[in-house]
């Protein structure tokens, strides 16, 4: 049964329609107004699955009008389904003000997952999982675009982020300068019939773009580097720099801790409970 005074935060096909969910078509169609990133293209798939809702626009240039006129809709008792152009909303798009307005009213908030390209071009990547940072779309302008690589290159873990065919190259290119020659997979149209991963070294995979015209959103993975892993502060610091912080519980630390030593969530867990213990 639908739940009124509800937003929705539903995942839709990244490329491949047929990756919807059960579930995400009917809550489309049950909802009393479906905001939208791009309101065309959004119809288009509602029109495929035979859903006829009122559609209200929602992207980074109206996000402040269009969020207050969601909330009013939600404050009288309205049911409001929030999507992106493809994949998760809240992930790289607007969308997690929208959230953080409704839970400071208290209006529920109910994810409906799917599809989302980070971690489908993850999953089928061939770098290490059990430990990743999605960083999105790096700066366009080159200074701010090394300044923010060099950021993240002491990381641990596989590094994914986003980018717009056109500036591949350069970001590519940038990569290479910043982080080193490491090992990156492209992957591009992901889920669609020239779904394509181009795997190797910075320059192998310059060498393979640089042959023809990227097209479509690409999602770009960096192999962990050495780097990452010499430079990762010890775990027991990290633990006790975040255990200062009395508004954290040890769940949350165990997590962060994880984060930034490199090490499997267990183990920082175990290790803050030993600390807490003895302290």
């Amino acid at each position: 049964m639908m739940a009124t005074a509800t937003l929705y935060i539903i995942s839709t096909p990244i490329g491949n329609l047929e990756d919807i969910t059960y579930r995400a078509v009917r809550i489309l169609g049950e909802v009393d107004l479906i905001a939208a990133e791009d309101t065309r293209h959004s119809l288009k798939l509602l029109n495929h699955f035979g859903i006829s809702k009122p559609l209200t626009s929602y992207f980074d240039h109206n996000q402040q009008l269009k969020g207050e006129r969601i909330l009013n809709a939600l404050r009288q008792g309205k049911s409001v389904a929030l999507i992106s152009d493809a994949g998760t909303p809240c992930v790289s798009d607007p969308g997690y003000q929208l959230v953080r307005d409704a839970v400071a009213e208290n209006i529920p908030v109910v994810p409906v997952p799917g599809a989302c390209a980070a971690i489908t071009a993850l999953t089928a990547s061939g770098l290490p999982t059990d430990n990743f940072t999605f960083a999105g779309f790096p700066p366009s302008r080159q200074g701010k675009r090394r300044t923010f690589l060099s950021a993240i290159n002491a990381l641990p873990g596989t590094l994914v982020l986003y980018e717009a065919p056109h500036r591949l190259i350069d970001t590519l290119n940038d990569i290479r300068e910043v982080l080193g020659e490491r090992q990156v997979i492209v992957a591009r149209e992901l889920t669609k019939m020239y779904e394509e991963f181009i795997r190797g070294s910075v320059s192998e995979v310059v060498a393979t773009v640089s042959q023809g015209i990227v097209r479509g959103e690409v999602v770009i993975l960096i192999a962990p580097g050495e780097a990452a892993a010499d430079e990762a502060e010890p775990l027991e610091s990290v633990l006790q720099r975040l255990m200062a912080d009395s508004t954290l519980s040890i769940k949350d630390i165990a997590k962060q801790a994880a984060v930034i030593s490199g090490v499997s969530r267990s183990e920082a867990y175990a290790e803050a409970l030993r600390l807490k213990n003895n302290s």
